[in-house]
């Protein structure tokens, strides 16, 4: 069994309109009917959602030095706003998982495994 990524990426408010309160709780209860399906299966490992890019320190070498900057490593509108590690037999059962993770939070989702092991 592999392990893959679900990574959500989002505009944030700048691509959508903000939810209602009724949305918030209807997308809430979806995602935890998700994620408690993945955990009943065993294909769920880990997941979070992120705060927004604003919050984000930004750390990077510099020659024998260390740098922290804030904000988000990347100037760009589309960020990644939460993440899941799943186990999947194969790349057609993390995508199986993708496509409805997709669909519960309308946004789009890359999938990529994890490496198993680092060479030698």
């Amino acid at each position: 069994m592999a392990q893959y990524m679900l990574s959500a990426h989002t505009s944030g408010a700048a691509g959508r309109p903000p939810m209602t309160e009724a949305e918030v709780h209807e997308v809430t209860s979806k995602v935890l009917s998700l994620e408690a399906e993945m955990k009943s299966v065993g294909a769920w490992v880990f997941g979070g959602r992120l705060h927004d890019p604003g919050t984000a320190t930004v750390v990077r070498p510099s020659g024998d030095d260390v740098l922290t900057t804030d904000g988000p490593f990347a100037e760009t509108k589309d960020h990644l706003g939460g993440f899941y590690i799943i186990n999947a037999d194969d790349l057609d059962d993390a995508l199986r998982w993708a496509s409805q993770v997709a669909v519960t939070v309308q946004t789009a989702i890359e999938v990529r495994p994890l490496v198993d092991e680092m060479p030698a």
